[in-house]
C-alpha cells in the first residue's frame, strides 16, 4: 500500500469530497477520507472501496488536526497530495435556501458571527490543515496541494456588472473564497523553491448541500477540474481554474 500515492481530502463525507475521494481511488491513490463526523467518514469509505480510509478532521479543531497528521505520519510516512475541500457556505440550519443565504450575507446586514464561522472552515482552516501536513508533504517526491475555491470569490468577475452571480458577493462566503485564492498564491509562492504545487480550483455551480442543492450541475461533472488538477504531477503551480480553463483572480 506504501507505494501507492496518498491523498487526503477534506470533507470527504459528501458532495464533490466523496466525488474526488472516488475518482482519485479510481486512479490508484489511497484516499484518506477527512471528515468531521467518524461515522460519516466511515460510512463514505465503505462506498468508495478498499482504497478508501476514513480519518477524524474537524479543519476547525487544532487537537483534530494534529491527530489526524500524526495518523498519517504513523501509518504511511508521508503524504502526496491534498485536497483541502470541506467548506461551509453559512452558518444556518440546514435547508436554508441559496436566496435566503445571499440576502442575510449582504455587506450591509451580515453577520459578523455568521461570517467569522464560515472563514474559520474555509480560510483558517485550510491553513492550518495545510501547515500540518506539510512536513507529510515534503516526505513525496512530486507533492500537490489542491483548494477548492469558487468562481464566485473572483474580484475580477464581481468587478463586471455583467457577471451573473455578482449580487451575491458578500463578507461571508463569496469573500471566504476571494481569500482562500489569495492563501493559495502564498502558499504557491512559499513552497514553489520546494517543488510542492498549490493551485486553486472552481468546481463550477454543482448541485450540493453547500447551497441546498440549487446548482445547476451534477456532482461528477463538478468533480472533474478539481480531480483534473490533482492529477497533474507536472502541472502549473499558484493557478486559478475552473471547468472551462483559466479563472481571473
Amino acid at each position: 500500500m506504501q507505494d501507492q500515492p496518498i491523498a487526503l481530502v477534506t470533507g470527504a463525507n459528501q458532495g464533490i469530497g466523496l466525488q474526488v475521494a472516488k475518482e482519485l481511488a479510481a486512479n490508484g491513490y489511497t484516499v484518506l477520507v477527512g471528515s468531521r463526523n467518524p461515522r460519516n467518514g466511515e460510512n463514505a469509505a465503505k462506498e468508495i472501496g478498499a482504497n478508501a480510509h476514513a480519518i477524524q478532521l474537524d479543519v476547525t479543531d487544532a487537537a483534530s488536526i494534529a491527530a489526524a497528521a500524526e495518523r498519517v505520519r504513523g501509518e504511511f510516512g508521508r503524504l502526496d497530495l491534498l485536497v483541502n475541500n470541506a467548506a461551509i457556505s453559512h452558518a444556518g440550519a440546514p435547508g436554508t435556501t441559496l436566496e435566503e443565504v445571499m440576502q442575510a450575507g449582504r455587506a450591509s446586514v451580515a453577520s459578523l458571527d455568521e461570517v467569522r464561522a464560515v472563514w474559520e472552515t474555509n480560510v483558517f482552516g485550510v491553513i492550518a490543515v495545510t501547515q500540518a501536513m506539510l512536513p507529510l508533504l515534503r516526505q513525496a517526491p512530486a507533492a500537490r496541494i489542491v483548494n477548492v475555491s469558487s468562481g464566485v470569490g473572483s474580484l475580477t468577475l464581481n468587478a463586471d456588472p455583467s457577471f451573473g452571480y455578482r449580487h451575491g458577493f458578500g463578507p461571508g462566503y463569496s469573500a471566504s473564497k476571494t481569500a482562500l485564492n489569495a492563501i493559495t498564491l502564498a502558499f504557491a509562492i512559499d513552497l514553489e523553491p520546494e517543488g510542492i504545487k498549490v493551485n486553486a480550483v472552481s468546481p463550477g455551480f454543482t448541485a450540493t448541500a453547500l447551497n441546498n442543492f440549487q446548482g445547476v450541475e451534477s456532482i461528477e461533472e463538478g468533480s472533474r477540474a478539481p480531480v483534473r488538477v490533482a492529477l497533474e504531477t507536472d502541472g502549473p503551480t499558484g493557478t486559478f481554474t475552473g471547468p472551462d480553463g483559466p479563472l481571473p483572480w
